[in-house]
């Protein structure tokens, strides 16, 4: 996966549509878990980012949206949808911890993983 491939595929996340109905904000607003495979594509995804961006002074507005929106909606959505009874995967938190792990990493400039923070006894 390539920088472009990969920042295309966290903002494709945020918002469906036509070509992409299986955004993972939007699967999360109706109480649908993660299709198969995406989480994992968004953890690459954002290595990418990371390892394209890691020197950079700057970020684009529309990335640093959806780096937002991956981190802490997807966060507020979780805990919303277990408040009215959702049952969400099993690893479906952890998993969306490792996403605002990855976006805090790429505004950061350094990597971060659960064991640097502390969470690696999830």
């Amino acid at each position: 996966m390539n920088y472009e491939t990969a920042r295309k595929l966290l903002i494709d996340q945020t918002i469906a549509t036509q070509d992409y109905p299986d955004a993972l904000l939007e699967r999360m607003k109706h109480g649908k878990p993660p299709v198969p495979g995406q989480i994992t594509s968004i953890l690459l995804a954002l290595k990418v980012v990371f390892e394209a961006l890691k020197d950079a002074p700057t970020l684009d507005r529309e990335l640093a949206l959806a780096l937002y929106q991956l981190s802490i909606k997807t966060q507020h959505l979780f805990a919303a949808g277990r408040k009215v009874g959702i049952d969400w995967p099993p690893l479906l938190k952890e998993d969306l911890l490792r996403i605002s792990l990855g976006a805090e990493s790429i505004f950061s400039g350094t990597w971060q993983n659960l064991a640097s923070v502390g969470f690696e006894k999830l």
